[in-house]
């Protein structure tokens, strides 16, 4: 293999000087994408063509990858696949991350584009709660606060929750399930129409913000206020928190696929990304 060449890269450091890379160095990161993205062995023309390279070129990368552990070849099948160090890697990386810190440093962007208030929220002994707050110019008036407990069935955080942590552990499932009864029996003793009165109601809700990708609320929470919450998944599948954003129905688009459904649910599958969850 050749000598790496330093040539100058995209990129600039805290004075906002251009920074220069060891461009053979990101070329070759290219072939170890794609083992991640794969999901599978693959044979080195097919991990060649889609790292759009030569075959020749990715199998000079890949003798160093496995020198370094990054890479592994099964003698039988000839296939590539990540190694041990890639691994250890991953695995000492997913160990520092911290899903809220990561979240609320892109709630501020994320507000520039759709000018609705954002906030995020986790799972707590009583349901989910409301950890952070941000507020667009637009601002909305509701009476929240830090570390309140939403409802599972007039909130759109609530309702997330109760769709995306139904696969998690069986103790969660049952406070879910019992914390959803209750609540039922609430409205139904307040009369309230504008909330389901059967568990064969509420699955249909459940169903609908799977299939979307997010939970939606209208004017069951607030009147005259809209609400989405997406969810953001961990490494091992678990739903760590919800990014919420809510609005007055005057300028908050209620749509699905509308300019804050889409922008809001492609930042919490971003983030999904970033904690090392693989879709499905």
């Amino acid at each position: 293999m050749k000598a790496d060449t330093l040539t100058a890269m995209p990129g600039h450091d805290d004075a906002g000087t251009q920074r220069a890379g060891i461009q053979s160095v990101e070329v070759g990161f290219a072939l170890l994408g794609v083992l991640a993205n794969a999901g599978t062995a693959l044979m080195l023309r097919d991990l060649a063509a889609a790292a759009d390279m030569s075959a020749a070129k990715a199998h000079r990368y890949l003798v160093s990858f496995q020198r370094l552990g990054l890479v592994v070849q099964d003698l039988g099948t000839t296939r590539y696949d990540l190694g041990p160090a890639a691994l250890k890697l991953g695995l000492a990386s997913l160990s520092r991350i911290d899903a809220v810190k990561l979240a609320r440093a892109r709630l501020s962007p994320l507000m520039a584009q759709i000018g609705q208030t954002l906030a995020l929220a986790v799972w707590g002994n009583q349901g989910p709660c409301m950890v952070h707050w941000e507020e667009s110019p637009q601002t909305v008036t509701v009476n929240l606060r830090l570390g309140d407990v939403m409802p599972l069935l007039s909130s759109a955080t609530g309702l997330c929750f109760a769709a995306f942590m139904a696969t998690r552990q069986s103790a969660v499932n049952v406070r879910l399930k019992s914390l959803l009864k209750d609540e039922l029996v609430r409205a139904q003793k307040l009369g309230r129409r504008d909330l389901p009165t059967s568990m064969a109601q509420v699955n249909l809700m459940l169903d609908e913000a799977r299939s979307q990708g997010a939970a939606r609320v209208v004017n069951t929470l607030l009147p005259g206020v809209g609400g989405f919450c997406a969810p953001v998944f961990d490494a091992d599948g678990h739903m760590v928190l919800g990014m919420v954003a809510l609005g007055s129905l005057s300028s908050f688009d209620a749509d699905w696929g509308g300019k804050v459904a889409t922008p809001l649910i492609t930042a919490a599958r971003q983030l999904s990304s970033d904690l090392g969850y693989i879709a499905a």
